[in-house]
């Protein structure tokens, strides 16, 4: 995750900052198996690994992670292929697996597991890439009731030196998928899902931190205007559940520092996109560095996450 601060987005966002709760409706809560703590942490350590970083000058950790995923996928009867393309005369590759249930349409839930750097990324991105493969157990035991078919893609090179460029796994599959945007009800990205800190350590662009809590004990939904109703309903499923508290940030997709992670990358094809994320290093100092561990994440609280999540894209307005 790369995080942009501008000295400008806290006047810019003052004047289109959204914080309005979703409009009053009537929903019918799913009956939903809970994401498992004990699943998440497996996942985490399978992408983390026992030897070398999975960044881009080191292939052979980012194929073992990326066939991992397509086989942890498999066991869940969810099919993947990879995705392949070329950087610099090297070749890299997204997974993308598709839950199919019968419909036109569809959703996308994604998230980077590449890393920056000679770093574990616990937080950025393997609390992700865990999520989206939680996601996934739960709605494929929920196949017959799924308003959607779902796809789950997980996304190589989105750290620099790619981050915003053509070469981002993310606009690779973005670009992709552009002649299919009438059918695509909506993209969640999981970027950042598992650091969680009572005290006021949550730090802010200019201008928000009169706006949002000071404590960093609460998952964010970032929209733009086009996604907007994603993001209240994902916050309205966290208030249904009544376990972690959810911060929405919507604003215009041009206005500057919104392009947190891959959800960018679908905003410039004109799909609705949205990111679930703990703000990344305006709340965890460890990110980007050799103290992204696995030990610094609230696996518990990264399930809270997971439920707000399969609940959102379960909920059905009553008839």
């Amino acid at each position: 995750m790369r995080l942009k601060r501008n000295k400008h987005l806290g006047l810019s966002l003052s004047i289109f900052l959204c914080t309005m709760l979703l409009t009053t409706s009537s929903w019918a809560l799913p009956s939903i198996t809970p994401a498992s703590s004990d699943n998440l942490k497996v996942y985490l350590e399978q992408i983390i690994g026992q030897q070398g970083h999975r960044h881009y000058k080191n292939r052979e950790q980012l194929q073992r992670v990326s066939a991992w995923i397509k086989e942890q996928m498999r066991l869940f009867g969810i099919p993947c292929q990879y995705q392949n393309y070329m950087v610099n005369g090297l070749g890299y590759r997204n997974v993308v697996c598709t839950l199919t249930a019968g419909h036109a349409d569809k959703v996308i839930v994604g998230a980077h597991y590449d890393v920056f750097g000679e770093t574990q990324g616990a937080d950025d991105n393997a609390s992700g890439v865990a999520g989206v493969i939680e996601t996934a157990r739960i709605l494929s035991q929920l196949k017959s009731q799924l308003a959607h078919n779902v796809e789950f893609v997980f996304y190589t090179l989105q750290e620099p030196p790619f981050f915003k460029t053509e070469q981002m796994g993310s606009f690779v599959h973005a670009k992709s998928i552009q002649a299919q945007k009438n059918q695509i009800r909506g993209v969640y990205i999981l970027e950042m899902i598992g650091f969680f800190d009572e005290n006021l350590v949550q730090q802010y662009p200019t201008g928000l931190k009169w706006v949002y809590p000071q404590h960093g004990n609460f998952i964010a939904a970032v929209s733009n205007l086009q996604s907007y109703d994603m993001s209240a309903k994902y916050c309205e499923s966290m208030r249904i559940l009544d376990r972690l508290e959810c911060q929405r940030l919507v604003a215009p997709s041009f206005i500057a520092g919104m392009e947190f992670s891959d959800h960018l990358n679908y905003w410039k094809f004109d799909i609705p996109a949205m990111m679930i994320t703990d703000t990344g290093h305006f709340r965890n100092k460890h990110n980007h560095s050799a103290t992204d561990t696995l030990k610094t994440l609230n696996i518990s609280k990264m399930a809270n996450v997971i439920n707000g999540l399969t609940y959102s894209l379960m909920l059905q307005p009553d008839e």
